[in-house]
């Protein structure tokens, strides 16, 4: 569980359904994502994949945490640490945030206090993040918590029936601790 100013990061619970389905059904969120909006069955059996998630033991596995507003009591939000490489001391960031939400620097909270998580408590080395270019709210929030785009791979891949784009952005430790200072 990590606490920000505004924010608890904690992970999820079965009764976080319906704040999760509220924005997770909506197609908007979908767009830069794999996958398309979900029914409230489907919301449900990712939700259980997220509450299994709820811990970083090995190489691979992944942490995702609820994104809950204290002031509002509800789940506005998802945020996930994924352990990549042991040996390399590599991790990998995400987010996903109720549009309602927007503009109002949730995810920039949420995705800091991930990075923290990822640098001092794990010791990580490198944490990348990545997005389709067009999405340039996510972007723009990487380039805040100061990472560094490294890299623009064109035409990667078919996404949902068009070839798409990809932006790899990524921090190290050092940098993480620079940005902090």
């Amino acid at each position: 569980m990590l606490k920000t100013d505004r924010l608890l990061l904690r992970p999820f619970e079965p009764t976080d359904l319906d704040d999760f389905y509220a924005y997770r059904s909506r197609p908007e969120v979908f767009r830069y994502l794999y996958g398309e909006s979900v029914t409230r069955e489907e919301c449900a059996e990712l939700l259980d994949k997220l509450i299994a998630d709820h811990e970083l033991k090995a190489e691979g596995d992944r942490l995702a945490l609820a994104v809950h507003l204290p002031d509002e009591n509800r789940v506005i939000g998802s945020t996930v640490l994924k352990w990549r490489s042991e040996k390399d001391r590599q991790g990998e960031i995400g987010y996903s945030l109720n549009p309602d939400f927007h503009g109002r620097g949730y995810a920039t909270e949420a995705a800091r206090a991930v990075l923290e998580l990822g640098f001092r408590d794990l010791g990580l080395h490198r944490i990348v993040a990545e997005c389709d270019p067009r999405n340039e709210p996510s972007w723009r929030l990487m380039e805040r918590l100061g990472m560094r785009r490294e890299a623009h791979f064109r035409e990667l891949e078919i996404f949902k029936g068009e070839w798409g784009d990809l932006f790899v952005y990524a921090m190290l430790e050092e940098e993480f601790a620079r940005a902090q200072a």
